[in-house]
């Protein structure tokens, strides 16, 4: 199948081959106000007409098309970027430059809160070189941008309303913008109300372990009956997604800059599709259970107690800003940019029977927490609360001329973040942040220097209690309690026993880029960075049963800093129509922070005594690591019936491993790009493919990744319905061949396959 799709596109890229002159497209980066064609790969901008072609769909999988990013997805809710192997803590997310504080990364199955609708572009970085944006970004940046708060006048008024479906999940988008400049106020709003239901997977597409078919308690006729039940199913169970979004912003432009202020309210509803044993699991509950509550939990159907029920998120984001510039006159100091947001954030994971409404707000939660309801349906388990509260305040002092680029940037943040309820697994933490850089850019005769440094100082405060406090969630006596008086002095006498940590970490970090004109349109970039990262609340202080990952995760209060060392070397050219770059890169990581699972062996000693509930042990550890890797990627462009046709083919390639021996899990598999796109003042339409190759560079415990072929089909045209009214037209399709696919990055690759074949319709009209 693979060489057939070779052969077609192929010759459909041959039919085109008619050579002409490339005409220039210019792009520019908001991070530095230049053209992209003077930054050089390791920025990539993605446009809101490309974002829009292709559907809505999460963060991570709207840009793993770009070389040397993919994505660790959780169903289609959840899609957080891998930067060059790297992700979590070590690429950073940004919201119009400003970092994104939600708890993404207190879970592989939170969502990153960035609405993609109505924004300008995503841009980005890729590799260390990152530090001259943000602090601790060892493996890259992605930064969301709009323009709710408008630097520049609004050239009158522009409304926009947009209709999307997809027939993956039988779902609906609804979206609603404005824009307008009213005297001498530039006012956005934008609206946003998504709907996706379960999505479709090809046959046979989730694994399931022996441990999940199998129940001690049941006979093997009803096991044979749920697999084949779940065999014809044919679409992922919770993998909804509905979200509802608000975004107002205004702003004042003058000569000597400008101020505004923004609010983002963000809301999302979705279906957890893997949640692990142990802790109101298949396997571990089974197990640690009388007999007397699991006929409770079987019913008179005989299912176990999963099968009837639900689990879910809910999320609820606001977010206010206030940001601006002044312009000095005279003096050495040209002008100051600064701002100030502020972040309320909560997610609320909760259970519910099938058939169950969870959408009632507090009356939902009352259901689940009322002793009366719990005991009539037979499970205990309320929902869980993460919270982060978060403040950023930050300024960027311009000293530059006109022959030397030079900026001092200062920020400060505080974040107060809490696990509460049933299946926390943290306790609350703060962070207090500060960061002080150094930015310097030289432009000479056919080069150009960047250099920056940065001073980082962070605290973070936490406790962590013994892992004997968790056999309460295990054992049948004190499971029953949870919801009674004992349980409260059963958590009072927890918080006596935990120990308090007050960590402060410092750290230099610098990097360098310098690129040489070797030619008019060649150009040769390197880069070299040795960049510090503290480690997160999470490696710190996770101390509790994960179920997202099916894990017992367990944090380290004595890690060190991580120190990245990169160098990276990027060629590029644009000639007669052809163009193409090569990125070779090799990063060291001192003290590389991983999540080290425990052995079947291991598991199995003390499967006697305590099982962890059916859970993986799995603990924060440290070692050397090294990451080496390249990205190419070679295009022509052709003039074919007042039109363009670009034809490109890339491939990009990473390893990581550990200094000692073995490989670093969750790496992303090598992978082949290839795409081609016509173009002309009507119709831009493009064609993609995309081969990842098999991954059998294993991590201790790790299971091997089957190969497989993506490919994608965009096409979209614009037409005049009127003075100043246009009608877009969309239609995209994805995963063309239904393939079974499964993200190597992600924790629960064997139970959540990618999505199956998809046929999506957009339609935008704007005023």
């Amino acid at each position: 199948m693979k060489h057939f799709i070779y052969l077609f596109l192929f010759l459909f890229s041959a039919s085109f081959l008619l050579a002409q002159d490339e005409e220039e497209i210019i792009v520019t980066a908001s991070l530095t106000d230049q053209m992209l064609s003077d930054i050089g790969k390791p920025v990539n901008v993605i446009t809101a007409d490309e974002l829009d072609a292709a559907g809505r769909t999460s963060l991570g999988e709207s840009i793993d098309g770009l070389l040397g990013v993919t994505s660790a997805d959780y169903g289609f809710a959840v899609g957080q970027p891998v930067i060059r192997g790297m992700s979590g803590p070590r690429v950073k997310i940004l919201r119009n430059g400003l970092v994104n504080r939600d708890v993404s990364g207190l879970g592989a199955d939170h969502p990153i809160e960035i609405n993609l609708n109505d924004i300008q572009q995503i841009e980005v970085v890729r590799g260390p070189s990152a530090l001259l944006f943000t602090n601790g970004g060892i493996g890259g940046l992605v930064n969301v941008v709009d323009n709710s708060i408008a630097r520049k006048d609004l050239d009158g008024r522009n409304i926009n309303v947009d209709f999307e479906g997809q027939s993956v999940n039988n779902g609906s988008s609804v979206a609603f913008g404005a824009r307008d400049n009213i005297n001498g106020v530039n006012l956005s709003y934008s609206y946003e109300n998504t709907d996706f239901g379960n999505f479709d997977i090809p046959d046979e597409a989730v694994r399931h372990s022996e441990e999940e078919h199998h129940d001690e308690h049941e006979g093997e006729e009803e096991e044979h009956h749920d697999e084949h039940e779940e065999k014809e199913l044919g679409y992922l169970e919770n993998s909804d997604y509905e979200r509802f979004s608000h975004r107002l912003g205004f702003s004042k432009v003058e000569d000597w800059g400008y101020i505004g202020a923004s609010v983002n309210v963000l809301e999302t509803h979705y279906g957890i599709p893997y949640h692990g044993e142990g802790h109101g699991g298949e396997e571990g509950h089974d197990e640690h259970e009388g007999e007397e509550e699991h006929d409770e939990h079987e019913g008179e159907e005989g299912h176990d107690e999963h099968e009837g029920e639900r689990i879910f998120s809910v999320t609820d984001s606001r977010e206010a800003n206030i940001q601006g510039s002044y312009a000095f006159d005279t003096g050495s100091l040209g002008k100051i940019d600064y701002f100030l947001r502020n972040t309320n954030y909560s997610l609320t994971e909760g259970h519910a029977e099938a058939g169950h409404d969870e959408h009632e707000g507090e009356e939902e939660h009352d259901e689940h927490e009322g002793e009366e309801e719990d005991d009539e349906h037979g499970h205990e388990e309320g929902p869980t609360v993460f919270s982060n509260d978060a403040i950023e305040v930050g300024a960027i002092f311009d000293f530059s001329t006109s022959d030397l680029e030079q900026k001092i940037s200062i920020n400060l943040a505080k974040e107060d973040t809490s696990i509460i309820g049933q299946e926390a697994f943290m306790s609350p933490a703060k962070s207090d942040e500060y960061t002080a850089g150094y930015f310097i850019s030289k432009e000479f005769p056919n080069q150009h220097l960047d250099f920056g440094v940065r001073y980082d100082s962070v605290n973070r405060k936490g406790s962590i209690s013994e892992h004997d406090e968790h056999d309460e969630h295990e054992g049948e006596e004190d499971h029953d309690e949870h919801e009674g008086e004992e349980d409260h002095d059963e958590h009072e006498e927890e918080h006596a026993e935990k120990t308090l940590y007050d960590i402060g970490m410092d750290s230099a970090s610098l990097a360098l880029t310098y690129c040489y004109d070797i030619l008019e349109n060649v150009k040769i970039f390197f880069g070299a960075s040795s960049v510090q990262r503290a480690p997160s609340a999470v490696e710190l202080y996770m101390n509790g049963p994960h179920l997202a990952t099916g894990r017992l995760e367990t944090g380290n209060p004595n890690l060190n800093a991580e120190r990245s060392n990169n160098l990276d070397v990027t060629l590029e050219f644009d000639v007669d129509g052809w163009y193409g770059n090569i990125s070779v890169y090799s990063n060291s990581v001192t003290d590389y922070i991983y999540l080290q699972d425990e052995t079947g062996e291991e598991h199995e000693e003390h499967a006697g005594e305590d099982d962890h509930g059916g859970l993986i042990a799995a603990n924060y550890l440290q070692k050397d690591a090294e990451f080496n890797g390249y990205e190419f990627e070679v295009g022509k462009v052709f003039d074919v019936n007042n039109g363009e046709v670009e034809i490109s083919f890339g491939r990009d390639s990473v390893e990581g491993k550990f200094a000692a021996g073995g490989f670093i899990p969750r790496m992303s598999p090598s992978r082949n790009l290839f795409k081609i796109s016509y173009e002309n003042d009507a119709i831009r339409t493009t064609l993609s493919f995309k081969d990842v190759e098999q991954m059998d560079n294993l991590a201790l415990n790790e299971t091997m990744s089957e190969a497989y072929q993506m490919v994608d089909f965009t096409i979209s045209g614009i037409t005049s319905l009127g003075p100043d009214v246009d009608l877009k037209t969309s239609f995209f399709a994805s995963n063309i061949l239904d393939e079974v696919a499964r993200n190597h990055n992600s924790f629960v690759k064997d139970q959540v396959p990618l999505p199956g074949r998809n046929f999506g319709l957009r339609f935008s009209l704007r005023f």
